[in-house]
């Protein structure tokens, strides 16, 4: 249970007045000698005042990139357009001095629409190789042989259209 900054004052006054040890007079009013005394150590630093509730969130995470930087990044990025990520963040940590992994940079250059995405080549696999191996040091291409599978066809029936294609 939460208790009011009004309530944990009314309470240390309570024990502090008390003819009882702190213990018996905590154990009557059901708090927990740790939180009295949590309580307590914050009322003596700040007075009544620090007797408030506080956010439990912690104030900054402690890897979170800061504003500025991230602005001093896409700078740079826009500078250097021509640099993939993992060369925007080395050039970045060599001149700054402040260190940036690359998919931090990746992530930050998604987010503002600055990543491009690559030009795909689109091979269309052929039934057989139009150069056919003589040796066997050669037999490796025969692994890139493209077999379609047909409907119907079991996991067998597919190790054996490789062996016909190697042949």
């Amino acid at each position: 249970m939460r208790y009011p900054a009004s309530e944990k004052l009314e309470i240390i006054r309570i024990v502090e007045q008390s003819h009882l040890p702190a213990k018996l007079t905590l154990d009557k009013l059901g708090i927990a000698r740790r939180t009295f005394y949590r309580w307590y150590d914050r009322f003596l630093e700040g007075g009544p005042e620090a007797l408030e509730d506080r956010p439990s969130a912690p104030s900054r995470v402690w890897n979170r990139i800061p504003p500025d930087i991230h602005d001093q990044i896409i700078e740079l990025a826009l500078e250097q357009s021509e640099l993939s990520p993992r060369e925007l963040a080395v050039r970045f940590t060599d001149e700054r001095r402040y260190f940036v992994s690359e998919a931090t940079v990746y992530r930050l250059l998604k987010a503002h629409d600055l990543i491009t995405s690559p030009a795909y080549v689109v091979i269309k696999a052929a039934d057989q190789f139009h150069t056919k191996t003589t040796r066997p040091n050669e037999m490796w291409q025969t692994d890139f042989t493209y077999c379609a599978p047909r409907p119907g066809w079991s996991g067998r029936r597919m190790l054996e259209c490789k062996r016909e294609r190697r042949n």
